[in-house]
């Protein structure tokens, strides 16, 4: 299937990738915790926080991608809804990155399982 830039699930996809990866990183979170948390000493230097930073980069990076793919492709539309979708999809990737950095966060300054 070929990506559509202006397909009306872009209005949803970056907020349940937002909401996809909230999940996943709190609630591996807890089953790392529970099954093999770092040493306490270690801060909020090691593994884990790793793993999670790792994985939040890689999640806003694409949707960074999606965000410049639907802004470049809004003016290519054909009609005037086509071009709405992309410009207000390309703001709502971008809000879902920015959502993703403010919540990963703590996880640059706090050790995972406190």
């Amino acid at each position: 299937m070929r990506w559509r830039p202006h397909h009306p699930v872009h209005l949803i996809l970056g907020l349940c990738v937002w909401s996809i990866w909230f999940v996943v990183l709190y609630g591996g979170l807890s089953v790392a915790c529970q099954l093999t948390p770092p040493e306490p000493q270690q801060g909020p230097f090691n593994w884990l926080n790793a793993l999670f930073w790792l994985s939040t980069l890689v999640v806003v990076g694409l949707l960074l991608w999606a965000a410049r793919v639907l802004w470049r492709a809004a003016p290519r539309a054909e009609q005037p809804l086509g071009r709405h979708i992309g410009v207000t999809s390309a703001g709502l990737y971008l809000v879902s990155a920015f959502s993703t950095l403010a919540v990963a966060m703590p996880v640059l300054f706090l050790p995972p399982c406190i």
